[in-house]
């Protein structure tokens, strides 16, 4: 059985050993022991202190495969983005310069640095062992948060926002970088993805251009990645637009990588979750994995795979489920369909 649950401590090991395979531009997940550990650290104080909207949180979720005692996914939720740090990305803006007299109108773009996303609540840090991608795994593990959120939507703000990995090619190279960053950074794109993953934000107020860059200057390598995203992450932007995310012309100031953003009511998951009182269990084990079911609890939140049955005395559960979230009779509960209608 797959659970995802918060991070513990002991999940360390696993967790850097996830971070070496997930290649370059995951900023959130560095190769770094002792980043990790603090993550995890910041992680434990989320989930036992009471929401303060006005401070930063980060909640980080993980994949655990119980049959091998192995953690094989991760992925988390920042809250109060921008608020300690500052929270760069380019703005894509649409510009039209027009001459009556000649009857000539010109449209262009330019990027110009922002840090408008203050206060939100990130969707981040999603990664899954190559090995786990054929199953309903990453869809269990990236929607899980979606049900954490509404469990105990107070701790979330109401703007929800996801970045996604820009186009990089097969030798780890960002033409983005290469057109821009490299010019005001001397660096190659992977140090400076891995001193931003680190949390060091002052670097780049410090040396990238405060001017806007108009977009037609820049090399065509670099201009055909503006928002494109990484190829591996297509599957990770279908299930942010199946939610509901929209592309706001926001990119990453590193890789071009798209911003996604969408209300938090406005979640499908959220929308069509249900949280209830478990009304039985049944002996046996769940016959259906269409939907996502969690206990309401914080500290102990989990949430796993299989199937919810409304009956005339309530929801009942199979015993599997009630045992792998730790629920019996009475306890709440919440659940939410895996697919949506036309994904099935």
């Amino acid at each position: 059985m797959l659970i995802v649950r918060p991070v513990e401590k002991k999940d360390l090991s696993d967790l850097l050993s996830l971070a070496k395979r997930a290649g370059v531009g995951l900023t959130t997940l560095p190769k770094d022991k002792k980043v990790l550990a603090e993550k995890i650290e910041a992680s434990l104080s989320a989930f036992k202190n009471k929401p303060k909207l006005d401070q930063k949180a980060f909640y980080l979720l993980v994949l655990e495969d119980v049959e091998k005692k192995k953690i094989v996914g991760t992925s988390g939720i920042a809250v109060g983005v921008g608020i300690d740090k500052p929270f760069y990305t380019y703005r894509l803006l649409h510009i039209t310069h027009e001459n009556r007299e000649m009857k000539k109108r010109v449209d262009t773009e330019l990027l110009q640095i922002s840090n408008d996303f203050v206060g939100a609540t990130e969707i981040s840090t999603l990664f899954l062992a190559p090995e786990y991608r054929k199953s309903a795994a990453g869809r269990l593990l990236a929607k899980a948060r979606y049900l954490l959120i509404a469990a105990h939507r107070d701790r979330f703000s109401d703007t929800i926002i996801s970045e996604i990995r820009g186009w990089i090619d097969d030798k780890g190279k960002s033409p983005f970088w290469e057109g821009v960053g490299r010019h005001f950074f001397d660096m190659d794109f992977e140090q400076a993805d891995q001193i931003n993953g680190q949390g060091n934000t002052q670097f780049i107020m410090d040396l990238m251009p405060h001017h806007p860059l108009y977009t037609c200057m820049l090399p065509a390598s670099a201009r055909d990645v503006i928002g494109r995203p990484h190829d591996s992450a297509l599957p990770a932007v279908r299930l942010l637009e199946g939610e509901g995310f929209r592309y706001v012309g926001a990119v990453d100031i590193f890789d071009a990588g798209p911003t996604f953003e969408v209300h938090k009511e406005l979640l499908w998951s959220v929308r069509k979750s249900i949280e209830t009182s478990l009304g039985g269990v049944v002996d046996g084990v769940a016959a259906s994995q269409e939907k996502m079911v969690a206990n309401a609890s914080l500290k102990a939140f989990k949430v796993v795979l299989g199937d919810v049955v409304e009956t005339a005395g309530g929801y009942w559960v199979s015993s599997d489920i009630a045992t792998a979230l730790h629920v019996k009779k009475g306890d709440k509960i919440i659940f939410t369909p895996l697919h949506k209608p036309k994904e099935v």
